[in-house]
């Protein structure tokens, strides 16, 4: 398996903080998800950490066992 990981608001629209996920191309585990929450994780302002790192590029990115993908929304405030 592996780990899909929601911080902020997007553990809310996720139902909870994590979520365990078949390996594969992202696109399509995304497609698994609820529109709502898939629409928000794509969002252009949510960034992606796999494994603890950033990543910059969004495209090709296929989940292998064991990985764990962290979204991150933005960070407001003041």
């Amino acid at each position: 398996m592996a780990k899909l990981v929601f911080l902020g608001r997007l553990e809310d629209l996720a139902g909870g903080p994590d979520r365990d996920v078949a390996p594969g191309p992202l696109e399509a585990v995304l497609a698994g998800l609820p529109v709502e929450l898939a629409v928000a994780l794509l969002g252009d302002r949510v960034r992606i950490a796999r494994n603890g790192e950033l990543i910059t590029e969004r495209g090709g990115i296929v989940l292998e066992e064991g990985d764990e993908i962290a979204f991150l929304p933005p960070v407001s405030g003041g």
